[in-house]
C-alpha cells in the first residue's frame, strides 16, 4: 500500500485517529502516538490563548489596582511602621491573584509584563503617599513583583 500524500513511498502505518495510510516523511509524533498531518494540527491549550479583551480586563484591573493599593500602603506606612515591606508583598500577590481571576486564571508572558508593572504602578502611588524609599523597600518591591509574576507562569 502507497502513501496517499506520497504516492511512491510504500507503507503499512496508519493515523492512529482517522485510520489513513501515513508514511514516514508525514508521520507526525504526537503524546498519544503516530498521526497524520491532519490530524495531528497541534494547538496551544486555552490556558495559553490570551486575547486582545483580556489584555485589556488585565491592564485595567492592574491600574486599577495599582492605584487603590498604593494608596493604602502609603497611608498605612505610619500604622505599620517597620512592616511595610509585608504590604509590598501583600500588593503583588493581591494584584497578581485578581488579574489571574479577572481573565479566568489564562497565562502569559504579556500578562506577567502587566502584573509586573502594576505592582510598580502600585509602589510608585505609595511613594507619592509617604513611604520611604531605601533598599528595604525595592527588595521588597522585587519580592511583590516576584509574588505577582508567578500567577501567570
Amino acid at each position: 500500500m502507497n502513501c496517499p500524500r506520497h504516492p511512491k513511498i510504500e507503507t503499512n502505518l496508519r493515523c492512529g485517529k482517522c485510520d489513513q495510510l501515513i508514511c514516514p516523511k508525514c508521520t507526525v509524533q504526537t503524546p498519544v502516538g503516530a498521526r497524520c498531518p491532519d490530524c495531528a494540527k497541534l494547538t496551544r491549550l486555552p490556558t495559553f490563548q490570551v486575547s486582545a479583551i483580556d489584555y485589556l480586563k488585565a491592564g485595567g484591573i492592574g491600574l486599577g489596582l495599582a492605584i487603590i493599593l498604593g494608596i493604602g500602603w502609603g497611608l498605612a506606612v505610619p500604622i505599620v511602621r517597620g512592616f511595610s515591606y509585608l504590604l509590598a508583598l501583600l500588593a503583588g500577590y493581591i494584584i497578581g491573584e485578581l488579574i489571574s481571576l479577572g481573565v479566568k486564571k489564562k497565562r502569559g508572558v504579556g500578562l506577567q509584563i502587566i502584573a509586573g508593572i502594576s505592582v510598580g504602578l502600585c509602589y510608585a502611588a505609595a511613594v507619592v503617599f509617604g513611604i520611604s524609599t531605601g533598599i528595604y523597600s525595592l527588595v521588597a518591591l522585587a519580592a511583590g513583583i516576584f509574588l505577582a509574576v508567578i500567577h501567570f507562569r
